[in-house]
C-alpha cells in the first residue's frame, strides 16, 4: 500500500468515525424521547486499486428495531387501552347501586319500602304510617329514576368518547399517509429516514390505543394499515376516512341497530379513497382499543344495566296490580274447554292457556295482548312456553282469526258473545286443560287488594304494552313513579273498596307479600338466566342477582386491566431493552470511537511527515 493509499484509508476512517459520532450524539441526546429507537451506522470495507479493506465507507444508518416486537406490542397497547376504558366504566356503574350496607344503597332504599309497608300491616289506620309508605315509595322510584339518568349519561359518555377518538384515528392515518409520502423520497438509511420512521412507529401506537390495527410492511419503506377484519385504513399514501354520526345525548330508547332506519345511536363509516362505504360497527371490525370499549359499553354492557333496573320496576308494578282470573268450563258435543272474559284485558296483559295434544304432550301458551302496531321480539318464546302476540284492537273476530290462523290444528277459538272468548279442542286427541287471564287493575277501589301503586310518567298503569314505538319496559324505571292518585288519598293504601273497614291489612299484607315473598320469573334480555330457563325469585333475590352480577362484571374488568398493564409493561420493557438507547453502551462505542479517531489521525499524521521527508530527500 502507498502512503496515497494509507493516507485515503485514514481519511475514510476518520469521517466514518465522525458520522458514528454524530449517530451516538443523537442516540443519547434521544435516551428519554418517547418512541425513539436506538440508531447505528452501517459501515462496509471499500477496496481500492485492486486491493480490499484499503478504506472505509458508511453505506446507511441502521434502527435497531426488532418489528416482532413491535408488531405485538401494537396488539398489547390496543387490549390495554380497551382494558382501561371498560374498568373505568365499570368501576362508575358500579357507584350507582351505593355502598353495601350504607343507607343510600340500591338495596337498602328498597328495604325501607318493604319496613314501612311492614308497619303500615301493623296499624294500617295510622296516618302517619300510610304517609311513610307514600314517601319510601317516591324515594325508591326516584332512586330508580337516578340510576338510569346515570347510566344514560354514562352511555352519551361514551357516545362523545367515539366521536373524539373517530377524530383523533382520521389525523393519526392522514400522518402516517403523509410519512409514507415523504420517504418516498427520504432513504431509510439516513437520520432523516430513521426519524420519520420513528415519528410513524408512534403514530401507529396512538392509533392502536384507540382501535386495533395490522400493519403490513412494504417493499418500499411504506405500511399499509387494516382493521382487524381487513378493511384498509391506509395504502401507502391513501388514507381512508372515518365518520361518526354523533347523535348527542342518549336515552334508554337509544339503542344500537345493524338496520340503519332502527339505529338510535352513532354508528362509525369508513369511506375508502375510491369512494366505497362500510360500517365497521355492523361489520365487528374494530375489536379492540378504547372505541370497542366505548362500543361495547354503550350498545351491550350498560343497556343491559338498564335493562336489569327496568325489568324491576315492571316486575315491581305488576306484581302489586296485576290479577289472574281462570275461564270457566264449557263443552258443546264431543268439544269441550272454557270461555274467559276479555273486557279488562289491556295491552301488555296475557291469557295464559295448557293443552295436550294428540301425543299426550302438555303445551303451555302465553297470549300477549299488543298495543297498536306492536309485535314480539322474534325470541320471546321460552322453553316449554309458546308466545304468540295478538292485536285486540280490530275487535273479537280479529281475535279469533289470529288465534284459529296460528293455533287452528289443534284447538278451536270463538267469540259466543260481547267480548268473551272460547276455546276447545279442535278433535278428539287434544284435550284444553286450563284457560286464564291476567288482568291490570287500575283502579285503587277496585275490590280487590290489587292496585295500580305505580304509573309511568304519563300516569299510565304499567302492563309492558309493547306497540308501535316499542315495549313501555323499555326505560321503565327512568319514569315509574308512586301512582299520583295515591299520593292524593295515602288511605288507599288500606281501603280497596268504599266497605273497607277500619283496621283492615289485607292490602297492606297483600303489598308486603308481594314484594318480599312472590316468586316471579323475569326476562332473559336482563342476562340474568336465559331464554330456557328464566331466573325466578323474589323481588329481594333478583336485586341480589343484580348487584352480585355487576360486582363480578366490574371485578373481572379490573383484573384484565391489572393484567393487561403488566403484559405491556413487560413487552415495553422488552423492546426498550433491544430497541432502546442504553447509556452505558454508548459510552463504551464513544471510547472505542474516540481510539479509532485518534489513530487514524495518528496514521494521518505519520503519513504527513513521511511525505514532507520524502519531498525534503527528493529535493
Amino acid at each position: 500500500m502507498g502512503l496515497s493509499q494509507a493516507l485515503s484509508a485514514a481519511l475514510s476512517g476518520v469521517n466514518a468515525t465522525q458520522q458514528a459520532l454524530s449517530v451516538i450524539a443523537g442516540n443519547v441526546a434521544n435516551a428519554d424521547t418517547t418512541g425513539y429507537v436506538n440508531e447505528s451506522v452501517n459501515e462496509t470495507e471499500v477496496a481500492t486499486e485492486g486491493q480490499t479493506g484499503t478504506s472505509v465507507d458508511v453505506t446507511g444508518i441502521n434502527s435497531d428495531l426488532n418489528t416482532l416486537l413491535q408488531s405485538q406490542l401494537w396488539t398489547e397497547t390496543s387490549g390495554d387501552s380497551y382494558a382501561d376504558t371498560a374498568a373505568q366504566f365499570y368501576q362508575q356503574l358500579q357507584q350507582i347501586y351505593g355502598t353495601p350496607d350504607s343507607s343510600t344503597s340500591f338495596d337498602a332504599i328498597y328495604n325501607n319500602f318493604t319496613s314501612a309497608l311492614q308497619a303500615l300491616s301493623s296499624d294500617p289506620s295510622s296516618t302517619s304510617e300510610q304517609s311513610a309508605v307514600i314517601g319510601a315509595a317516591q324515594e325508591l322510584t326516584q332512586n330508580l329514576n337516578s340510576m338510569t339518568s346515570t347510566i344514560q349519561q354514562l352511555r352519551t359518555q361514551a357516545e362523545q368518547g367515539i366521536a373524539d377518538d373517530v377524530q383523533s384515528a382520521n389525523s393519526l392515518l392522514q400522518q402516517i399517509a403523509q410519512i409514507n409520502q415523504q420517504l418516498q423520497s427520504t432513504s431509510a438509511d439516513t437520520s432523516t429516514g430513521a426519524a420519520l420512521e420513528d415519528q410513524r412507529d408512534q403514530d401507529i401506537t396512538q392509533l392502536s390505543q384507540l382501535m386495533n390495527v395490522t400493519v403490513v410492511q412494504n417493499s418500499n419503506n411504506q405500511v399499509s394499515l387494516f382493521t382487524g377484519t381487513g378493511q384498509q385504513l391506509v395504502a401507502g399514501t391513501q388514507a381512508s376516512q372515518l365518520s361518526f354520526d354523533d347523535v348527542g345525548t342518549l336515552s334508554a330508547t337509544s339503542l344500537w341497530s345493524a338496520d340503519p332506519s332502527e339505529d338510535g345511536v352513532g354508528t362509525i363509516t369508513l369511506t375508502a379513497p375510491g369512494g366505497s362505504t362500510t360500517d365497521l360497527l355492523a361489520t365487528d371490525a374494530i375489536q379492540s382499543g378504547q372505541i370497542a370499549a366505548y362500543v361495547q359499553m354503550r350498545d351491550d354492557v350498560l343497556p343491559q344495566a338498564q335493562n336489569q333496573l327496568d325489568e324491576l320496576a315492571n316486575q315491581m308494578s305488576q306484581a302489586l296490580s296485576n290479577q289472574t282470573t281462570s275461564g270457566t268450563a264449557v263443552s258443546s258435543g264431543s268439544q269441550s274447554g272454557y270461555s274467559i272474559d276479555t273486557s279488562s284485558l289491556q295491552p301488555g296483559n296475557t291469557i295464559q292457556l295448557t293443552y295436550t295434544n294428540s301425543s299426550g304432550t302438555q303445551q303451555t301458551v302465553t297470549i300477549v295482548s299488543l298495543g297498536a302496531g306492536g309485535t314480539l321480539p322474534q325470541d320471546s318464546s321460552t322453553s316449554g312456553n309458546q308466545e304468540i302476540g295478538v292485536d285486540f284492537s280490530g275487535g273479537m273476530a280479529s281475535v279469533v282469526a289470529q288465534l284459529n290462523a296460528a293455533l287452528g290444528t289443534n284447538l278451536q277459538f270463538s267469540n259466543p258473545s260481547g267480548t268473551i272468548l272460547q276455546v276447545v279442542n279442535n278433535n278428539s286427541s287434544t284435550t284444553v286443560d286450563s284457560l286464564s287471564e291476567t288482568s291490570t287493575v287500575t283502579s285503587l277501589e277496585s275490590g280487590s287488594a290489587a292496585l295500580p301503586l305505580f304509573t309511568d310518567s304519563n300516569g299510565q298503569p304499567i302492563t309492558g304494552a309493547t306497540t308501535a314505538s316499542g315495549s313501555q319496559t323499555t326505560g321503565l324505571a327512568g319514569t315509574i313513579e308512586v301512582n299520583p292518585e295515591l299520593v292524593a288519598s295515602p288511605s288507599s293504601l288500606v281501603d280497596y273498596s268504599s266497605t273497607t273497614t277500619a283496621g283492615d291489612s289485607t292490602r297492606p299484607d297483600f303489598i308486603l307479600s308481594q314484594l318480599t315473598d312472590a316468586s316471579l320469573t323475569y326476562s332473559s334480555d336482563t342476562g340474568i338466566g336465559t331464554a330456557q330457563q328464566p331466573y325466578s325469585g323474589t323481588l329481594t333475590d333478583y336485586m341480589s342477582q343484580i348487584v352480585s352480577q355487576q360486582s363480578q362484571a366490574a371485578n373481572a374488568a379490573t383484573n384484565l386491566q391489572q393484567a393487561q398493564d403488566t403484559v405491556l409493561s413487560t413487552l415495553q420493557t422488552s423492546v426498550n431493552s433491544q430497541s432502546g438507547v442504553n447509556i452505558d453502551t454508548q459510552m463504551s462505542d464513544l471510547i472505542a470511537l474516540q481510539n479509532a479517531y485518534g489513530a487514524n489521525a495518528r496514521v494521518m499524521s505519520t503519513i504527513q511527515q513521511l511525505m514532507s521527508t520524502l519531498l525534503q530527500t527528493v529535493q
